[in-house]
């Protein structure tokens, strides 16, 4: 198994930015995959972004195309997701998310590996 701690996570205006940063630990192979979930009040939890260090590409949900980046740290076993143009609707806890195979990089049900969330709000 592998420890996930993100942090980042903050109060921020609309219009703002914020970077969210996840440490993996222990079993690294476990990392080729990491990813970024979203989950609102009342509402289920959804993805946000993924990369893969195999293939070395990235996923992102329509909405923060454009405005998201995913990368990953020198180490490989962090990834950051740099959060651009917030809007009021970004407003959730945030989870990072690790797996060592997928087929469906969308999926919560694929990801067994997360960290315990950060909460980000954005004021309009």
């Amino acid at each position: 198994q592998i420890q996930l701690v993100e942090s980042g996570g903050g109060l921020v205006q609309a219009g703002g930015s914020l970077r969210l940063s996840c440490a993996a630990s222990g079993r690294t192979f476990i990392t080729y995959i990491m990813a970024w979930f979203r989950q609102a009040p009342g509402k289920e939890r959804e993805f946000v972004a993924a990369s893969d260090r195999r293939s070395s590409m990235t996923y992102y949900t329509d909405s923060v195309k454009g405005r998201f980046t995913i990368s990953r740290g020198n180490a490989k076993n962090t990834v950051y997701l740099q959060m651009n143009s917030l809007k009021p609707e970004d407003t959730a806890v945030y989870y990072c998310a690790a797996t060592a195979s997928i087929s469906d990089y969308t999926a919560v049900a694929e990801y067994h590996n997360w960290g315990q969330g950060t909460q980000v709000t954005v004021s309009s």
